[in-house]
C-alpha cells in the first residue's frame, strides 16, 4: 500500500487528547490526517467534503453527539470507515454507536495500547472493540433507531406485564445544597434497593462516588448490588451527548438509550411486584446550561416512561440555578412535567 494512501479525519473536542491521537496515527506511515475537527457538525460536511477512508470520532462532541452525526456521515460518506474514540463505556451506548455502522469502539483509557490495532483491524475491514468491554455481546449492526421505538415499547410493555409499576411516578426535588440533594437520593434509591428493586442513577462523577458511600453506610451491600445489575451509575454529561441533536433530545435516540438501559436493569429483578426506578441530573444539566426548552422537552421524554411503563423516576435541580432567571414560564412548565414537586 503506497504511503499516505488512507487519510483520515480526527473529531475530537479536547485539543490535547486530539493531539495525542494524530501523533498515533501518525507513527504508521501508510496513513495521513488530512483535516482535525471539534465538533459534530464540522465533522459531517467535512465527511462530505473530504470522503476520508477513516474517522476517528468521539461522542460528547459539541452541538451534535458522535452517535447522530455518524448517522449523517453514513449517507453522506457510505465508504468512510468510522472508528469511535470516546471516555463513555456504559455497554448500551457503546452498542448503540455500533448501531450507526460504525466499525469499532476504543475507550479513550485504552487507547495507548489499542488504537493502533483497532485501527488496522477497521482497515482490514473487520470489527474492533475494546477489550475492557469484552463480554457484553457488543456488535455492530445495521442502524435500527427508526425500528426501535416500536421494540423498546414492546420490551418495557412485556416487563410491565410481569409485574412492573404502571402508575406515573416522576417526581422533582429542588435541593438547597448538594447535601440536601444526596439526602433525597440516598432515601430514594435505598428504598428502591432494599426492597429488592433496581436503580439506575445518572449525576455528576461527585454525586455518584458520594451517593454510592452513603448507599453503603445506608447499610446495603452495594458491591453485591452492583454485580447482580441492580445498581447502575452513569456519568449525566455523557448520557446526554448520546442523544442530543441540535441542542434537543431526540426522542428516538433517546428511546434507544433509556430503553436499552431500562430493559437490561430489569432483567436484574423478579417478582410480582418488580420495579426500576431512576434518578439524576440530564434535564437540570440542561437547564444549567441554559438550555430551557431542551431542558423541558427531555422531563417530557422521561414523563412518558414513567407514565407508560411504570418506572419511577426522580429529578433533582439546584434552587440557585432558578435564581434571578425570568424564565417563570419555563419553571412552572418543568413542574407541570412531573407528577410531584418537592423541596429538600
Amino acid at each position: 500500500m503506497p504511503a499516505s494512501s488512507i487519510r483520515v479525519l480526527v473529531v475530537e473536542d479536547y485539543a490535547a487528547f486530539r493531539r495525542v491521537l494524530v501523533s498515533a496515527i501518525q507513527s504508521k506511515a501508510e496513513i495521513q490526517v488530512i483535516c482535525e475537527v471539534a465538533d459534530g457538525p464540522e465533522a459531517v460536511q467535512k465527511a462530505r467534503e473530504l470522503q476520508p477512508e477513516l474517522i476517528l470520532l468521539d461522542i460528547g462532541l459539541p452541538r451534535l453527539n458522535g452517535i447522530e452525526a455518524a448517522r449523517q456521515i453514513r449517507n453522506l460518506s457510505p465508504e468512510s470507515k468510522i472508528l469511535f474514540v470516546s471516555q463513555e463505556s456504559s455497554p448500551d451506548i457503546v452498542q448503540a454507536a455500533l448501531e450507526t455502522g460504525a466499525k469499532g469502539y476504543v475507550v479513550k483509557a485504552d487507547v495507548g495500547r489499542e488504537l493502533i490495532p483497532a485501527l488496522d483491524a477497521v482497515l482490514r475491514g473487520q470489527t474492533y472493540v475494546s477489550k475492557s468491554l469484552s463480554g457484553h455481546g457488543l456488535t455492530n449492526v445495521p442502524d435500527r433507531s427508526a425500528i426501535h421505538l416500536v421494540e423498546m415499547r414492546h420490551g418495557l410493555e412485556t416487563r410491565r406485564e410481569q409485574g412492573l409499576q404502571s402508575t406515573r411516578h416522576h417526581e422533582v426535588g429542588f435541593y438547597s445544597d448538594n447535601r440536601s440533594l444526596l439526602d433525597g437520593y440516598t432515601r430514594f434509591v435505598g428504598a428502591v434497593l432494599k426492597s429488592g428493586n433496581a436503580a439506575i442513577v445518572v449525576a455528576t462523577e461527585l454525586h455518584r462516588e458520594k451517593l454510592l458511600a452513603r448507599l453503603q453506610a445506608y447499610g446495603l451491600d452495594m458491591s453485591a448490588t452492583i454485580e447482580q445489575g441492580r445498581y447502575i451509575a452513569l456519568d449525566n454529561a455523557e448520557t446526554i451527548a448520546t442523544f442530543m441533536v441540535n441542542d434537543l433530545p431526540d426522542p428516538v435516540l433517546f428511546s434507544k438509550v433509556t430503553g436499552n438501559l431500562i430493559a437490561r436493569t430489569a432483567k436484574s429483578v423478579e417478582g410480582d411486584h418488580a420495579r426500576v426506578a431512576a434518578c439524576g441530573e440530564c434535564a437540570p444539566l440542561l437547564w444549567e446550561r441554559g438550555n430551557a426548552e431542551g431542558a423541558v422537552r427531555l422531563e417530557r421524554l422521561w414523563d412518558e416512561i414513567a407514565r407508560s411503563y411504570g418506572v419511577q423516576v426522580l429529578c433533582g435541580y439546584p434552587q440557585s440555578s432558578f435564581q434571578g432567571r425570568t424564565e417563570g414560564d419555563t419553571f412552572d412548565r418543568i413542574c407541570a412535567e412531573h407528577s410531584s414537586v418537592l423541596s429538600w
